[in-house]
């Protein structure tokens, strides 16, 4: 690449929105298979540059059953927000979650970063990157139910709760695709994958 063009990339990845690259925000409600179906695509792509699955950082512990996520104490949080450690944090459920400023060098360089996320939180990742893709993963009420009923963590009120909170919101924009993870793993996996093969092609091209 020319040096004139790298100047160019610099000074463009220096100003919001970020462009060249793509997010891919993951959302969904919450026994839809997020964790999932996002450990398919990472398996399939692992070793492949250009790919990058964000770990999150989240004021709760590591527990080994969910997303594999660094943590940080509320006080800790609160700090590392406070220096601009995050692209993007937000408060759900009790917790504090937030996305390395590293992901901006990341789709400034032309890559593609993929991170679960909140569906309030879609808004401010539009401002922020120039190409953003919405992948919502969900499955039939039922379905969803039966998953979260199986947890154990909550009562059967908290998950009719959860459900209705699911479903409050809809999403809207650009680049949003749903993707119905109600069966086998390895369907909606594909899909997936097929999404995140579209990314890479639009990456440091156009709008996605």
């Amino acid at each position: 690449m020319m040096v004139s063009a790298l100047i160019e990339r610099e000074q463009a990845s220096s100003a919001f929105p970020v462009r060249n690259g793509v997010f891919i925000a993951v959302v969904g409600p919450s026994g839809a298979g997020k964790d999932t179906i996002m450990a398919y695509a990472r398996e399939h792509f692992a070793g492949e540059d250009g790919v990058d699955f964000v770990r999150r950082v989240i004021t709760r512990p590591s527990d080994g059953a969910t997303e594999d996520h660094d943590t940080l104490t509320e006080e800790a949080f609160r700090d590392a927000e406070a220096k601009s450690a995050f692209a993007l944090s937000w408060y759900a459920h009790g917790l504090h979650y937030g996305i390395p400023a590293s992901v901006d060098v990341a789709i400034g360089d032309g890559r593609v970063a993929i991170a679960n996320a909140s569906r309030g939180t879609i808004a401010a990742l539009r401002a922020r990157y120039e190409n953003v893709a919405v992948v919502e993963i969900t499955a039939r009420p039922e379905i969803l139910a039966e998953r979260l009923s199986a947890r154990g963590r909550e009562t059967r009120e908290q998950v009719l709760a959860r459900l209705a909170r699911g479903g409050a919101m809809e999403l809207s924009g650009p680049g949003v695709s749903t993707i119905d993870n109600s069966g086998e793993k390895e369907i909606a996996g594909d899909r997936f994958v097929a999404i995140i093969r579209k990314a890479i092609a639009f990456a440091d091209v156009g709008r996605f």
